[in-house]
């Protein structure tokens, strides 16, 4: 029986060498210089330091386009609160998503499943897996998936005819 899995999941080398760039970048940028700016990747996530407000939010503009030019989805982002960090520095942790949590995959399986499609979805971890009887039929989930669901960004992968 056909199916495929739909999931979650960041390009992590190319999330990596982003914040490298970004990181290159920081260093070398006139507005950067003498400052504590920095940038860097640990466990799925990100860890901007600056010296105020505002240079955290120039350096994650400076992360998203890096992101952009590696086409790496910036809705993998999920960028936290600023906190205060000791003296008069700032910290923002933006964790990279990876997996669907449990309620947008209740909220894919619920969609799937009024769509009046001759498909079935389940829940397999951090992965949905929709079966079918028809190519055709799947195709057309996979489209109605990519319409609706616009919080993060899905890729359908593990297609078994």
């Amino acid at each position: 029986m056909p199916s495929f899995d739909t999931v979650c999941e960041p390009d992590l080398v190319e999330v990596k060498n982003a914040v490298e760039n970004t990181a290159k970048e920081i260093a070398t940028r006139f507005d950067f210089k003498g400052t504590s700016a920095s940038i860097e990747l640990k466990d799925k996530e990100i860890t901007l330091l600056g010296d105020a407000e505002f240079q955290l939010t120039q350096i994650a503009d400076v992360l998203r386009t890096k992101l952009a030019k590696r086409n790496v989805d910036v809705r993998f982002l999920d960028m936290g609160e600023v906190q205060k960090v000791g003296g008069d520095k700032v910290k923002q942790v933006a964790k990279v998503r990876s997996g669907i949590e449990n309620d947008l995959a209740k909220k894919i399986q619920r969609l799937v499943k009024d769509s009046k499609l001759k498909v079935q979805a389940s829940i397999q971890g951090e992965a949905v897996r929709v079966t079918g009887a028809k190519r055709d039929d799947l195709q057309a989930a996979m489209a109605l998936l990519r319409r609706e669901v616009t919080e993060v960004p899905l890729s359908f992968n593990n297609f078994r005819d």
